[in-house]
């Protein structure tokens, strides 16, 4: 068996075919809507050859892997019961909820804006938060800020 997984999906990921890259058709699959895979991987090229339009001098995978790890979490918070009551527990992220969250975050960005073709708000998007601007970027900060003023309750982690 692989490493510790809980789905096949990990086992079974095969990496993409233009950047032969596990992350890059994980998000592929993420993106993907209704089982339109070949419409998932148009957008997500697309977008990749746009963000090499707007900055040359720069691999677009590697904006987009930076992108992924500047959105991730380090702490978030998980409701514990207790004695009745229920406190925000921050709690450290494991790196593969660390990767799903900010793949989450990306994609509900992108979906959250209207008006524009989808591959052109991935590139933005992507290039915000490389930069580390953007929608999803907010969506980190404010999970990190609320773990940060709920850490009185860090001794209920356990």
């Amino acid at each position: 068996m692989g490493t510790k997984s809980r789905t096949a999906s990990y086992d079974k990921m095969v990496p993409d075919v233009r950047f032969n890259s596990l992350l890059v058709s994980k998000f592929i699959n993420c993106l993907m809507h209704d089982g339109k895979k070949a419409t998932a991987t148009r957008i997500f090229y697309d977008a990749m050859e746009l963000i090499q339009k707007r900055i040359p001098d720069v691999d677009p995978v590697e904006v987009f892997k930076a992108a992924i790890d500047n959105v991730k979490p380090a702490l978030e918070v998980r409701s514990r019961r207790v004695g009745g009551a229920n406190y925000q527990v921050p709690m450290q992220v494991k790196p593969q909820r660390q990767q799903s969250l900010s793949i989450r975050w990306l994609i509900i960005a992108i979906r959250s804006k209207a008006g524009r073709p989808t591959f052109q708000r991935l590139a933005d998007e992507l290039i915000a938060a490389s930069r580390r601007e953007g929608e999803a970027m907010s969506k980190r900060e404010q999970t990190v800020k609320m773990a940060e003023a709920n850490k009185a309750f860090s001794h209920f982690a356990w």
